[in-house]
């Protein structure tokens, strides 16, 4: 094998061991998210328990119905004088009848005694109280929906972090993989020349000691590979042994959509009408505001249609009873005021009145609170692009250098560690620049994070 191919096959040798693995795109982890994630899960729960809160508090609007049936033993009634006494006679007027002397003492009555009532009524008025009831409903309804939302893009986000970090990850062990692979092929080739007598042992030993530190770091590289693919198999439910491997490829295009990214203004806007913190703050401002309506509805009268019938019996509301079943109803209008709440409701209206008005504050803090995170975000992503513009340049110089010392040493003009020191700062400029994309790439995704669009 001549100088060149043994070159190129060292250099290759690392990269070829990590693309036979599987790649995994950043679009699949975030559907299997959506299907998995425990914590879209628990969010989507509470939204179900919302919808089920929305149609309890419609019910309100409803008419009330209500049915009674009883049965009872009914005593004999006993008549006394009223010092209590049950000798002699009192005198009592009987409907239809007129004045009756009647003796005193224990009176006949029927026992069984049965009473069968159905009540209904229906609000027409309740002060607003209703109506912001359902309302409150619909909120919260909002309010978990964005819930769900948010879960999502947090989750989403964690696991582009997860994803990038895999790829810094990745690059950092393909260039140690790379170097521990030189190293071996420098120090076979210092043994050669030590046994002719051209190289000292000390020169050797320095490179051992260099490869065991590549091996640590190779060791220490997979470990935190392994940490990380365990989290991404945790949150989305995989097994344990799942292994990913970023698709590189997209992050390249990703990388080219960054550089065509869209101005500060139009970054600002969309954050604005899309942050989920922003509209959960303008929800939560609106219950505040229904709150201080149902709160208000308290001291207001309420108005309701009233129906019922009784069928009882037997009739003792007279002093003779009358073995029989009668049948009453009525329909009617009831209005009902509390004058205390005058003075007892005022302190809370009064503090849901506050309450409103804090929110307001801090629907405009978030406001303000997004709008400086896409701000420094911006510029962080702008660093980041500049970065990346200088690791290329550094990267074609690296190239340019290598190809010279390239060309020195197929003409026996260099070392072979002079060789090796150029290929080292190629791959070096390689993973700089593929780390530097990684760091565009993760401003970029927290842009689009705040602007809740992952």
């Amino acid at each position: 094998m001549n100088k060149r191919k043994f070159v190129l096959a060292v250099l290759t040798a690392g990269a070829l061991s990590v693309s036979a693995q599987s790649v995994v795109p950043l679009q699949e982890l975030y559907a299997q998210a959506d299907r998995q994630s425990r914590k879209i899960n628990i969010t989507r729960l509470s939204l179900d328990a919302a919808d089920e809160a929305v149609g309890a508090a419609k019910t309100a609007m409803l008419p009330t119905l209500g049915v009674s049936l009883n049965g009872s033993y009914i005593g004999d009634a006993t008549l006394m004088k009223r010092n209590f006494s049950t000798s002699g006679t009192s005198d009592v007027v009987l409907a239809g009848i007129g004045p009756q002397r009647v003796a005193n003492g224990r009176q006949p009555t029927p026992h069984w005694g049965n009473a069968f009532v159905v009540q209904a009524s229906q609000v027409i008025y309740a002060g607003g109280a209703v109506t912001a009831g359902i309302r409150q409903a619909e909120l919260g309804w909002q309010m978990a929906s964005l819930d769900v939302e948010k879960n999502r893009q947090e989750v989403r986000f964690l696991l582009t972090g997860y994803y990038l970090d895999l790829s810094k990850l990745y690059n950092r062990l393909t260039v140690v993989e790379r170097n521990i692979d030189l190293t071996r092929q420098l120090i076979q080739h210092m043994e050669a020349r030590h046994r002719m007598g051209t190289v000292l042992q000390s020169d050797i030993t320095r490179y051992e000691l260099q490869m065991e530190n590549l091996r640590l770091m190779q060791v220490k590289l997979q470990e935190s590979v392994a940490v990380i693919n365990h989290q991404i198999a945790t949150t989305l439910q995989w097994a344990d042994d799942t292994t990913i491997l970023p698709d590189t490829t997209a992050l390249l295009q990703e990388c080219a959509s960054v550089q065509a990214m869209a101005s500060l203004e139009q970054w600002q806007q969309t954050a604005q009408a899309g942050n989920l913190a922003i509209r959960q703050s303008s929800v939560a401002s609106e219950l505040a505001d229904q709150h201080l309506r149902s709160v208000r509805s308290a001291s207001r009268p309420s108005v309701s249609l009233i129906a019922e019938n009784r069928l009882f019996g037997p009739y003792t509301s007279d002093l003779i009873p009358v073995d029989a079943n009668v049948n009453a109803w009525f329909v009617g209008i009831g209005i009902s005021y509390d004058i205390s709440s005058l003075w007892h409701n005022r302190r809370k209206v009064h503090q849901a009145r506050y309450q409103s008005l804090q929110s307001r504050e801090q629907q405009a803090f978030v406001h303000e609170t997004v709008e400086n995170q896409v701000h420094a975000c911006y510029t962080h992503l702008l660093t980041a692009a500049t970065e990346v513009d200088c690791q290329t340049k550094q990267q074609e110089l690296a190239r340019q250098h290598y190809a010279v010392v390239h060309s020195r040493y197929d003409n026996d003009l260099a070392l072979l560690t002079d060789m090796l020191d150029a290929s080292n700062t190629l791959l070096a400029a390689d993973m700089a620049l593929v780390e530097a994309r990684i760091d565009m790439l993760y401003y970029y995704y927290q842009l689009r994070y705040l602007c809740s669009t992952l």
